[in-house]
This record gives structure tokens, C-alpha cells and sequence, in this order.
């Protein structure tokens, strides 16, 4: 048996001491402090092998851990991640749906007819959260089960006040066909189209890197399927896409608040993906010199 004690991070003050097997993991450990501290189920442990150090992985064996010391963080209260995505995704469907299907609850002059694009835009919005929620529920297995329960609130607040920034103009009486008609409309969407078939691409690809049940991560290379070949290139080509389909369905729309939602959304996904393509290179040491974090030879 493997003596192990529990530290608080920041204090240093002990708190709990564990009983395991030579072979115990942190996982382990945590459902023994938890245990001890019902309060702290073990979902919303954050275990570090010193204070200012990363937080450990649960597969990690707690006799290798120097001074057989865990130094315990509070993460806050959890909530399942598939959760905190619907209420994401779902929020902006409906939202957005408002200001197209009952204009008359909006604006005060609805009787003017909506111009094709307008029909065009909230169907390419409707496929893209549609198709996000049903991936949510079958196609992404996440690495962690929760994520503080903060993020529900937060997360719904950007995207749903997204939702009504962009439908509110681009669903006003007053808005007015692109410059170029047509050709910039159709152009626009058979881009968005592609763009949105590339995220799903990779999200499957990366869906296929990960047993069932498992937190495997390995190095994704492309595969059968010719939009998967941005792995080439990039770490994170589900962010490049995404932010294709958002920045094509702006020139589709000819929309300022739909740019801007753009922008600000590639500036998140840039910095996720810059933390994925950092851990990536961290963990892997064969891991492809030559790819950018979302944008190819750039960033």
C-alpha cells in the first residue's frame, strides 16, 4: 500500500490522508478523497503534483509522484460538457429563428417582403447549430466529462447575444440585397456549404482517433477524406473552418455585425487553438514540424 498526502494548493495545509495500492492512479485517489470530502466529488478535483505545477492526468500513478504529496485544487461546481453545448447551440437557433419567423415581435414595420438572401441566411444558420447540436449528441466524446458550471452562463451569454446582434440586422425591414447580388449570395454560400462539410470532416476524423469510453489522444493525420488534408497544415482545421463558414456567410449576407461576430469568434478559436497546438507539441515528439495552430503558414 502507497501512503499519500492530500495538500491544499494553496496553503499548503493538509486535508486528507489516502490509503492506495502500488498501482492506484490519480482517478483513484480522487475517488478515495471524495470519500473523505463528499462535498468534493470527483469531477471537481484538480490534482497537482506541487503547487504551481500542471494539473495531473488521471491515468497518472501516485506511487511515481515525488514525496507521494497531491496538492489539491477546488474546481468549482461541475456540469456535464454535452449540457453546457446544447444550451450553447440551442439558444442561438432559437433566438435567431425569433427575429426571422415573427419580425412582427421585433420590428415595428414587418408588412415588407424578405428579400431570397434573407431566407438563404437563416437557412445556412439554422443546418450550422442544428448540425452542431447533433454532433454533440453523437458525434463528439470529449476528454472531460464536466466543466465548471460558470461556463453555462458565460458561454450561453456569448452566443445568444451573438444570435440576436446578427439576426436583428440581418432580418431588419430595412436591409438591403448584397452589392454584387446574386453572384456574391451563391458565391458565399457554396463556400459556407464547403466550409461547414470540412468542420464535420474533421470533427469525425478526431472522433475516430478516440475509442469509446477512453481520453487516448494521438496525433491526427488526414484521412481518407480530401477536406481532412488541412491536418497538413494546421492543428485545429475544425477552428479553420469554422471560421471560414462564418467569415463566407458574412460576405454572403454583406453583414457588418455578422463580420464582427466573425472576428471575435476567430479570435477565441485562435486562442484555444494555440493551446491545443502548444500541448500537442509538448506531448508528442514526432508531432509535424510544419503545422500552423488554425491559419496555414501563418499563425
Amino acid at each position: 500500500m502507497v501512503q499519500i498526502e492530500v495538500l491544499h494548493q494553496r496553503s499548503s495545509a493538509a486535508i486528507a490522508q489516502l490509503e492506495l495500492s502500488e498501482h492506484a492512479t490519480v482517478r483513484d485517489a480522487k475517488v478515495a478523497f471524495a470519500k473523505i470530502k463528499p462535498k468534493f466529488y470527483s469531477e471537481r478535483q484538480g490534482m497537482k503534483g506541487e503547487p504551481g505545477g500542471r494539473m495531473l492526468k488521471d491515468e497518472t500513478r501516485v506511487a511515481d509522484l515525488p514525496g507521494r504529496t497531491l496538492y489539491f485544487k477546488d474546481l468549482g461546481p461541475q456540469i456535464g460538457w454535452s449540457t453546457v453545448f446544447l444550451a450553447e447551440y440551442a439558444g442561438p437557433l432559437l433566438v435567431y429563428l425569433l427575429f426571422y419567423a415573427r419580425p412582427g415581435c421585433v420590428y415595428t414595420d414587418s408588412s415588407k417582403p424578405m428579400l431570397p438572401v434573407v431566407h438563404i441566411a437563416a437557412a445556412c444558420w439554422t443546418f450550422h447549430y442544428l448540425k452542431r447540436i447533433l454532433e454533440t449528441i453523437f458525434v463528439h466524446r470529449f476528454s472531460h466529462a464536466t466543466m465548471p458550471i460558470g461556463n453555462l452562463f458565460k458561454n450561453c451569454s456569448y452566443y445568444w447575444g451573438a444570435a440576436a446582434f446578427v439576426s436583428y440586422f440581418v432580418n431588419h425591414p430595412l436591409y438591403i440585397n448584397p452589392s454584387f447580388g446574386d453572384q456574391q449570395i451563391y458565391l458565399g454560400l457554396a463556400l459556407f456549404c464547403i466550409c461547414e462539410f470540412g468542420n464535420f470532416s474533421v470533427h469525425i476524423l478526431l472522433r475516430n482517433l478516440r475509442p469509446p469510453g477512453s481520453t487516448v489522444r494521438k496525433i491526427p493525420v488526414p484521412d481518407s477524406n480530401p477536406m481532412t488534408l488541412m491536418f497538413n497544415f494546421v492543428s485545429c482545421p475544425n477552428y479553420t473552418y469554422e471560421v471560414g463558414s462564418w467569415f463566407w456567410f458574412s460576405v454572403m449576407t454583406q453583414s457588418l455585425p455578422a463580420l464582427i461576430f466573425t472576428l471575435v469568434g476567430f479570435y477565441q478559436m485562435s486562442v484555444w487553438a494555440l493551446g491545443k497546438h502548444r500541448n500537442y507539441k509538448r506531448e508528442f515528439e514526432k508531432y509535424p514540424k510544419g503545422r500552423k495552430a488554425i491559419i496555414p503558414f501563418f499563425l
